[in-house]
């Protein structure tokens, strides 16, 4: 769910202008899942943008209030919503502490990293959402902690429909700041894209895995 219109629109365009989003139809981008793509998405590449870190960050500030009140930490998710996690932390003058995929093979075996106590709230905050697998296992991991996860704010989601599935049977209630048709959209409406090229993005959305093979 996105936050607002004007936040959704706010953001695709701010993630089209310094290319954190990528959009290709003719010349797909293959993905580490091995599927083909016509849009590739890095938002950690609005961390070397200050306007735009700081515009997420304060849409994020506001969302997590707005929508959980305030937690008692934030967790992001890593390595991609480390930065943006510690930011949204900072605003909001909380904790923080950020979840790896797995746990460290040596050490303390840590997969929560940081300082979090058992019963804390926490707000997860991830850069990217695709299937949710990788998101949700970081909630898991929290909840394993003993964090009472109240929810997740992304600044992206692709919109599939195995993602709904997945958050809804984890009951993980997610808030985005933009997604995939408000993108498309916007991306049409300043001429990034064509409207047969919105066609083809439109149909990778629909059967992701089986596009282009």
């Amino acid at each position: 769910m996105i936050f607002n219109k004007d936040t959704a629109e706010k953001t695709a365009e701010l993630l089209l202008q310094i290319n954190a989003i990528k959009l290709n139809p003719s010349t797909p981008f293959l993905w580490a899942s091995g599927w083909h793509s016509p849009i590739y998405c890095d938002n950690r590449l609005t961390l070397s943008f200050p306007a735009i870190r700081n515009y997420i960050r304060d849409e994020f500030s506001k969302q997590i209030e707005t929508k959980f009140g305030k937690p008692d930490v934030i967790a992001g998710v890593a390595t991609g919503a480390i930065g943006i996690g510690v930011l949204v932390a900072e605003e909001l003058g909380l904790p923080f502490v950020y979840v790896r995929p797995e746990p460290k093979k040596h050490g303390r075996q840590n997969q929560v990293e940081g300082f979090l106590q058992k019963g804390q709230n926490v707000v997860v905050v991830e850069d990217l959402i695709s299937t949710g697998a990788s998101s949700l296992q970081a909630v898991e991991a929290l909840k394993q902690a003993g964090a009472n996860v109240k929810g997740m704010v992304a600044i992206f989601s692709y919109g599939f429909e195995v993602a709904t599935e997945n958050f809804k049977k984890a009951n993980v209630e997610l808030h985005t700041l933009s997604n995939y048709e408000n993108l498309l959209n916007l991306a049409v409406a300043k001429q990034y894209i064509t409207e047969e090229e919105q066609k083809t993005l439109q149909l990778w959305r629909e059967n992701p895995s089986r596009w282009n093979v």
